[in-house]
Parts: C-alpha cells; sequence; structure tokens
C-alpha cells in the first residue's frame, strides 16, 4: 500500500512541477515536451511514442515537424474502411533523401518511429561501414488486411493495422545493394551491416523479427509496433 501511495505522490510531484522541467531539461529527457525525429530511443522517447498511438492530433504534430526536418515525405491517406479499417493511416514516400521501392501505408507511430531509425541508425551505418550514402530501401509492404502468417484463424498481423513493415534490401550511393536474406549469413561488410542495422532497429519498434525467429523471416526484417522491446 505504501508503494503504491509514493507512486502516487512521485505522479503528483511530476505534474506540478511540469512547468520547471521545461525550463531544465533537455527534450530528449522531458517526458512533457513533443516527441522530436532527433530524440534518441531512451525511455522517455518510447513513452512519449506511446501516447502518440492515442492522440492521433500530438501524433501528426510531431509527424509534420519530422517532414520539416527532412526526415520523412508522406500525405494524408484518409479513412479506410473494409474488413481492417484503418483509422488516419499516412503514405510514407520516402525518409529524406532516401527512396522506397514503392510507398506504404502506416499508422502515423510507425511511421514516425520509422522516421527516427532511419535517420538515427541506417544513414549513419550506411556511411560507417561503406563510405556511401543510403539512398533506397526496398520492402515487402506494410498494410495486409490478414491473419498472422496468413492463417485462416487467429489474431490479426500487425499488417492488419499498418503498424509493420517488412523491409528486405538497402541500396547505397556506390551502386552497393546488401539483401537480408544473402547479408544475414555473409561476412565483411555486408553482414556486419545487416545485423547491425537489425540490432539497430530494436530500440525503435516494438518489436524486431528477423531470419534467427523463423524461416518466414529469412528475407526480410519486420519491424512492428505491438509489444515492447521484443526482438529476435
Amino acid at each position: 500500500m505504501r508503494y503504491f501511495v509514493g507512486i502516487l505522490i512521485l505522479f503528483g510531484l511530476l505534474i506540478c512541477f511540469a512547468p520547471w522541467f521545461n525550463y531544465v531539461l533537455p527534450t530528449q529527457y522531458n517526458p512533457f515536451t513533443p516527441l522530436q525525429v532527433t530524440d534518441p530511443p531512451n525511455f522517455i522517447a518510447k513513452y512519449k511514442l506511446r501516447r502518440l498511438d492515442k492522440n492521433p492530433q500530438a501524433c501528426f504534430a510531431a509527424l509534420k515537424n519530422a517532414r520539416e526536418a527532412g526526415a520523412i515525405s508522406f500525405i494524408i491517406a484518409g479513412n479506410m474502411g473494409g474488413n481492417c479499417p484503418l483509422s488516419a493511416p499516412v503514405r510514407v514516400q520516402r525518409f529524406g533523401a532516401v527512396t522506397l521501392s514503392s510507398s506504404f501505408l502506416a499508422s502515423c507511430w510507425l511511421a514516425l518511429s520509422s522516421a527516427m531509425f532511419i535517420s538515427q541508425v541506417a544513414k549513419p551505418l550506411a556511411q560507417a561501414q561503406f563510405g556511401s550514402a543510403l539512398t533506397r530501401i526496398d520492402h515487402l509492404g506494410s498494410y495486409a488486411c490478414r491473419n498472422v502468417y496468413n492463417r485462416k484463424e487467429g489474431r490479426l498481423s500487425e499488417h492488419a493495422t499498418a503498424e509493420a513493415l517488412d523491409v528486405a534490401s538497402f541500396h547505397f550511393a556506390n551502386g552497393t545493394n546488401v539483401t537480408v536474406l544473402k547479408g544475414w549469413k555473409a561476412e565483411g561488410h555486408e553482414g556486419e551491416f545487416i545485423h547491425a542495422i537489425f540490432d539497430g532497429s530494436c530500440p525503435y519498434f516494438g518489436n524486431s523479427i528477423g531470419p534467427d525467429y523463423n524461416a518466414v523471416h529469412a528475407n526480410h526484417f519486420h519491424f512492428g509496433m505491438r509489444w515492447f522491446g521484443f526482438c529476435r
């Protein structure tokens, strides 16, 4: 009982001193300031991101700020009906100078998490491993109205809510193309890059699933928003 009372008191103090935090704490450590695409994926950023899932207006505001920062290009796709309705999804067109094999539908928070991951992890890794800019990402899709593993029965996949993206390969300005299928078991820069990309994705998504999880993911990484920190 004393534990819960202590938690309530602490929460009350946080609310009372929230304005003071805005002057003292940097945004990446301040739970009361809007999420920025440059915020590192610490506990505070994850907390902010989770809140945005239930607050579309705040999520779109953060996503627009990311667009103004040059981290993402998107359009509002509008509500979608059918068996797997989507409420206010966006269509992601590119991540700054990084193009896509095709645009894809995404929930607001998947789009924002992806923009953070590309700008903070994928692009710097490309320069570090290959000395070349990341120019394009090939994916296998995001939105699909289906159950997990296309089973006739069972729970809906994250793809049915546009909360997951399957990434298959990466292209660089020097002409190099690294695929998940070949790169996962490769040695040298390609293998190092693919494994570093996967490891680096874990803090940005609720779940990151790759070739070590099962054979279904042998040729792609599944980046999804459900759960909290599952990475395998």
